[in-house]
């Protein structure tokens, strides 16, 4: 099986819907993601296609996600402008699904996001993950993630802060 990883369009809210949902429906969605399946699932449909025009026009967020050759989206990332630091963006919303994992498709997409947050001039990555979700943790390592050795406590909990530089064009780090 194939992967494409691509940005998305305004057009996809449909799609982007139904794998936040999926994503939210998943065993570690608590310690993973800051809504659930309920609240997520109230939303109106506006609400979805402002979300993908946000992240699929604007220079300040961007949403890739993976489709696999039969047509399903298994994965997604989305890069948000940072709300602290204007040379960082923030990843967030980070997914692959459950039968799709260990295939390489996390590291395809984070590093969609990171190209792109170079074009746009950032100098680094931040996330936040939840110190109790290894499995992630030992992922994002793998993608170039550092801790910081700050931790934020959010409302489930405490959550690593870790980061990953972005080279130039042609390899050198800024």
């Amino acid at each position: 099986m194939s992967i494409a990883v691509r940005r998305i369009t305004a057009d996809d809210w449909r799609e982007v819907k139904a794998l936040r949902l999926r994503a939210l429906a998943d065993p570690v969605a608590p310690i993973a993601f800051l809504d659930t399946v309920e609240g997520a699932g109230r939303q109106p449909d506006g609400f979805w296609q402002d979300r993908a025009a946000n992240a699929s026009g604007s220079a300040a967020s961007a949403q890739f996600v993976a489709i696999a050759d039969t047509g399903e989206w298994v994965g997604t990332v989305t890069v948000l402008a940072h709300r602290e630091h204007v040379d960082s963006g923030l990843v967030v919303g980070v997914y692959v699904a459950d039968g799709h994992r260990g295939a390489g498709i996390i590291d395809a997409l984070l590093d969609a996001a990171a190209e792109w947050s170079r074009e746009q001039g950032l100098r680094e990555l931040v996330l936040e993950v939840h110190v109790d979700n290894d499995r992630a943790q030992a992922v994002y390592s793998r993608s170039g993630f550092v801790r910081t050795g700050v931790t934020d406590t959010v409302g489930f909990g405490r959550e690593w802060v870790m980061t990953r530089s972005l080279g130039t064009a042609d390899g050198a780090l800024r």
